[in-house]
């Protein structure tokens, strides 16, 4: 189970690194295609505002790519959770803030690693 759970953080991890790419660094050029139905000039404006979201995409990804390298399992279940935590909150609110697709990509994910997680640490061990 411990490897289904590290692939989950892995793909979650690669997903959280492609919105940082997106949001820093093709805003303009990506951002249009990705989110249709805004104005063209939208993206220009906002560039700052999702470069910010960007970085804090990249702080997911450094938390998430670190619980491999954490050799304790107690801890490794404890930095685990909270980076998946904070995952499944983020995808949540933009679930409910911005589009039902964000919490399927971005929540759900997050949301079933976290349960086999808990299986895992709690059941299975």
């Amino acid at each position: 189970m411990e490897l289904l759970i590290q692939i989950l953080i892995a793909v979650i991890a690669l997903l959280h690194a492609y919105f940082l790419y997106l949001e820093m660094f093709a805003w303009e050029t990506l951002g249009p295609k990705t989110f249709g139905g805004f104005p063209r000039d939208f993206f220009s404006l906002t560039k700052s505002l999702a470069a910010n979201q960007g970085l804090y995409n990249g702080f997911l990804v450094a938390g998430l790519v670190w619980t491999f390298f954490i050799d304790d399992p107690i801890w490794w279940g404890r930095v685990t959770l909270f980076f998946l935590a904070c995952v499944a909150v983020a995808g949540i609110f933009g679930g409910l803030t911005v589009s039902k697709k964000i919490f399927v990509v971005q929540a759900v994910p997050a949301i079933l690693a976290i349960v086999l997680l808990l299986l895992h640490v709690y059941v299975v061990s």
